[in-house]
């Protein structure tokens, strides 16, 4: 791309992640999983002032410090001299990898998990729960992409790849449908589907605290919390003990981290009766 990169680079992704979000509401009204009633105003809410936020706080700021980085041949790629090609596959991959293991320490650490429950509290498990994020939780990771990006060495072209990827994997994930039953076993052995993530929003802590992967599977698997999911079960979702009552408003939710990791003590006691 020319010196205006960013600019394509943001285009790009928005039309990509507008595309997928359509494409997953879509799916949810001709082969919806269950009849639910999804939390637009809460999620959407969320979703604008996050974008907001991320606009003033970073912008396109993946592409600059990818495009820097490898100014300054920096990067396990730029050492070893791997081809753009290469620099794109090993991008995505290493990527999603650095993101199951931030979104594991989400669960495993508290000051974390005061944050990421907001994405958790949401009792209907719809696409726009994709976009259900309390912006603390987005500033707190974006250090830790940007370190990723220069210590991989991934081009901004990588970085552009993976963020479409990405995005539509995680809208497409928490949709409200299902694969066809004899395809998603299969499809589970390599990315995550939608029955695989809705187990991940279980009110249940044993359930909870697996499936972690956001693109590829075999990091669960590495990492042992992987666990299957059948597409036809029924999954209540929402935070362990908080399935009941007003669901939480725009208000409640970015005041949530100030309450504390709701759950811990819950879930210490499941996983002793494991």
């Amino acid at each position: 791309m020319p010196d205006s990169g960013e600019a394509s680079y943001q285009l790009l992704r928005g039309v990509g992640l507008a595309a997928a979000l359509l494409l997953g509401l879509g799916l949810e009204r001709w082969w919806p999983h269950e009849r639910l009633r999804p939390a637009w105003s809460t999620n959407l809410g969320l979703w604008a002032i996050d974008g907001l936020v991320m606009a003033v706080a970073c912008g396109a700021c993946g592409w600059v410090v990818a495009a820097w980085a490898a100014g300054q041949g920096l990067g396990a790629l730029a050492w070893l001299g791997a081809g753009p090609w290469t620099g794109v596959i090993v991008g995505l991959l290493g990527l999603d990898a650095v993101s199951y293991l931030w979104h594991r320490a989400n669960h495993q650490l508290s000051f974390l998990w005061r944050f990421h429950q907001v994405h958790h509290a949401d009792t209907s498990f719809h696409v726009t729960t994709a976009l259900r994020f309390h912006p603390g939780e987005l500033l707190l990771a974006l250090p830790v992409r940007l370190a990723a990006v220069v210590a991989l060495g991934v081009p901004p072209e990588g970085v552009l790849v993976f963020e479409l990827v990405f995005g539509a994997a995680n809208l497409l994930e928490h949709g409200n449908f299902d694969l066809p039953p004899r395809l998603d076993p299969s499809a589970q052995r390599v990315v995550i589907t939608p029955s695989l993530h809705r187990a991940h929003h279980a009110s249940d802590w044993r359930e909870l605290d697996t499936n972690f992967g956001t693109v590829f599977s075999i990091w669960d698997r590495l990492g042992r919390s992987f666990r299957g999911s059948d597409a036809r079960r029924r999954v209540e979702t929402g935070l362990p003990g908080r399935t009941t009552g007003r669901a939480a408003t725009l208000g409640d939710s970015l005041l949530l981290p100030l309450s504390g990791a709701r759950g811990r003590s819950s879930r210490r006691g499941a996983a002793t009766r494991r």
